[in-house]
């Protein structure tokens, strides 16, 4: 089995890119650079292949790749997102999974569905309904993922940009979150209440390795006191633009 990432350089219109929920602040080009090359890095120290999705420069939240595409098994859900000014960025996502041979589905009009608006635990998919997701895409995404398996449980999301903004998942399918970012914990089996607004969105890298914000470090030394091993990266530009570590890749493990 391999392990591939997607990600997706940040363009030059980067500090253009769309912010709702927290102040604009300035986003400095080249710290995000240097920060994109540590966050790849990271993930190539811990045996992810990456693959680079297409530059999409005239889009500045291109490289939250993440949002483009999701994930079940070997197929592939080319989004569409809520934003007008995202929409471009599938096709890129769409050719770097054509090339890697993968079966392609996609959400079409009216829907529309963002990647960081879905977390997987196991079988379930839980999808937030907000502001980049709605019901037409929540309901198309469940008549594709169904029959391979999966339980798609849509979830409200009207506190933050995205659900994984909110909620991720550790490996043995805890849901960890913020609680004020959290509208209902008692939809998730088991939820686990991170100290930080920053700590909610980890990756996680294999069973026992996760990878985490540098803005969060009390989450992080919590997640080693219960035995995994967690690398911490910087990614403050990325925040400022209301990004996470989640967003700045697409995992897939399931490809052979």
């Amino acid at each position: 089995m391999s392990t591939i990432a997607l990600v997706r350089r940040p363009g030059p219109q980067l500090d253009s890119g769309i912010v709702e929920n927290i102040e604009k602040v300035a986003v400095d080009l080249d710290a995000a650079r240097q920060q994109w090359e540590g966050y790849v890095r990271a993930l190539e120290e811990h045996g992810w292949s990456t693959v680079e999705v297409e530059a999409a420069d005239d889009c500045p939240d291109a490289v939250f790749v993440e949002d483009s595409v999701v994930m079940f098994r070997n197929v592939a859900v080319l989004t569409r997102p809520g934003a007008d000014e995202r929409k471009p960025e599938t096709e890129g996502t769409r050719r770097a999974l054509e090339d890697l041979g993968c079966s392609i589905n996609a959400i079409k009009a009216p829907g529309t569905l963002d990647g960081g608006d879905v977390l997987k635990v196991g079988d379930t998919v839980y999808v937030g309904r907000g502001d980049r997701t709605n019901a037409e895409g929540i309901a198309q995404l469940r008549s594709i993922l169904t029959p391979l398996g999966a339980r798609v449980v849509a979830v409200p999301n009207r506190r933050v940009l995205h659900l994984k903004t909110a909620v991720t998942a550790l490996p043995d399918g805890t849901v960890i979150g913020y609680p004020e970012f959290v509208e209902n914990p008692a939809i998730y089996d088991r939820f686990l209440a991170v100290p930080e607004p920053r700590g909610t969105a980890v990756v996680c890298l294999s069973e026992t390795e996760l990878l985490i914000s540098a803005s969060a470090p009390r989450t992080a030394e919590m997640l080693r006191e219960m035995g995994y091993r967690v690398t911490e990266v910087a990614i403050s530009e990325f925040e400022k633009l209301e990004g996470c570590p989640t967003c700045l890749s697409v995992r897939l493990r399931n490809l052979v």
